[in-house]
């Protein structure tokens, strides 16, 4: 089982006609994601890779059917109408691949979701992909390049990620992979300050998921994301083991670490703090990236598999 995107998942691309759209639309294809239709104002009667081309997202719906995700490859300054459309038109996630999506447009758009009781991942995200079964952004390249580098699921040794960087959810991907351990599902839950899913709700996800033994975590200074997780860990709603590391141990206050949404603000977002918050909660922190697939090897050679 995965989270969030499998074969059975019916998928929209807004922006299908440009140039990113275009392209990673053939790679969600290929990775085995169920595009079923893509929209372009003025675009109408098109087809990329043989999907159809709609002028809005009712149109696509109607004239296609249900469809559970939308993922937007628009600019930044589009975003936010892009978002709302597919949320009118009923779609439960979206998910917003762009950065530089001005902050006040990502709090509209969180308005508008919960007010028609959808989800959104992004903005600033590469995506999410489950091994074997789909794609949703532009997550691990060529279908072939994530067959190599990302181990599918396997009994009693399977981890779901959940990052903060879009690159370091590639790297966790792969060096796990290394170590013989399998993916469920990798999150990149975006770089902004403002973001629509963030870890707290993903690990939420992963421990309902039958088939994800523990959780691993790419995390950074700044905001609350993983101080939420740790209150998730002691109130007993997240019961999986938490393996993470948290960049940023040597940023000072005022410093912006990578992304806008890493930054130190008073005593606010600082390494030390999630470490210790995590660290009392019951998981595991390395140091050192380099000791994540380890410290997850380790973690998983003592629990029974998931289910069992």
């Amino acid at each position: 089982m995965s989270i969030i995107i499998d074969r059975s998942k019916r998928v929209l691309v807004q922006g299908i006609t440009g140039r990113e759209g275009r392209a990673r639309t053939t790679l969600m294809l290929g990775a085995g994601t169920n595009v079923v239709a893509g929209c372009t104002p003025g675009k109408a009667g098109q087809e990329v890779e043989g999907i159809p081309v709609f002028d809005t997202v009712k149109d696509a719906v109607e004239a296609v059917g249900q469809v559970d995700v939308s993922v937007v490859f628009v600019p930044a300054r589009l975003v936010k109408g892009a978002a709302i459309e597919a949320i009118e038109a009923g779609i439960k996630l979206v998910v917003l691949v762009p950065d530089r999506v001005p902050v006040w447009d990502a709090m509209t758009i969180a308005a508008k979701a919960k007010e028609h009781g959808a989800r959104f991942v992004g903005p600033n995200t590469l995506g999410i992909i489950s091994p074997g079964q789909g794609v949703l952004g532009m997550i691990g390249g060529k279908a072939s390049s994530a067959k190599e580098w990302f181990n599918g699921p396997t009994p009693g040794r399977t981890v779901g990620v959940i990052s903060r960087s879009g690159g370091m959810t590639s790297s966790c991907g792969y060096y796990l992979s290394r170590k013989g351990i399998g993916l469920s599902t990798l999150v990149h839950v975006g770089g902004d300050s403002v973001i629509g899913l963030p870890i707290p709700d993903i690990a939420l996800m992963f421990e309902e998921d039958d088939q994800t033994d523990a959780i691993v975590i790419f995390g950074e200074i700044g905001g609350s994301q993983e101080e939420r997780l740790a209150d998730l860990m002691n109130q007993g709603r997240v019961t999986k083991p938490v393996i993470a590391y948290i960049g940023g141990k040597a940023a000072k206050e005022g410093t912006r670490f990578s992304h806008a949404g890493a930054i130190i603000e008073g005593n606010r977002g600082t390494h030390a703090g999630k470490v210790k918050a995590l660290r009392e909660a019951g998981a595991t922190v390395v140091e050192a990236f380099g000791d994540l697939p380890d410290a997850a090897l380790n973690v998983l050679s003592k629990l029974q598999p998931a289910g069992a």
